[in-house]
């Protein structure tokens, strides 16, 4: 019975690999993913450059406008112009170089949006990200949508 699925298995598989419709079909998934995730990295890089900068409107600029931001233990911020605010009062208070690690980006079945988590320290706090909502745009470029972080310190 083992051997009979096995081979049933094996016919499945190699039928569809040798599809060429499937075949196209995964390379454009693939091309679309590559890009999608191109982007969030980009945006990302952009956004901590921003802020270890100093420049809270440049960091701000990369949340779409209604994006929402839950910081704990400060709070939950709405819009671009609030969560400008937050960045403005964090950069004021001497905090910068912030770096991410142990990320990990899952790119969603839909592939307009990919959420990053990551921990994540700087010169004075450190923490966790729990979700960066990524979202595609339309000229292909990524913003936040949501971005959930915790701080530990």
């Amino acid at each position: 019975m083992k051997l009979v699925k096995a081979v049933a298995l094996a016919m499945t598989l190699a039928t569809s690999i040798s599809n060429p419709s499937f075949a196209e079909e995964a390379e454009t998934r693939a091309a679309t993913e590559f890009e999608l995730s191109t982007a969030v990295a980009t945006a990302s890089r952009q956004w901590r450059d921003a802020f270890n900068a100093g420049d809270a409107a440049g960091a701000a600029a990369m949340y779409e406008e209604d994006a929402i931001m839950v910081a704990k233990p400060f709070g939950t911020f709405k819009g671009r112009s609030e969560i400008e605010a937050f960045w403005a009062q964090l950069v004021e208070g001497g905090f910068d170089d912030v770096i991410y690690f142990n990320t990990t980006t899952v790119v969603s079945q839909d592939l307009s949006t990919a959420q990053v988590s990551a921990d994540w320290k700087m010169n004075s706090a450190h923490g966790t990200i729990t979700k960066e909502l990524w979202a595609l745009q339309s000229d292909g470029t990524a913003l936040l949508r949501e971005d959930h972080f915790e701080v530990a310190q």
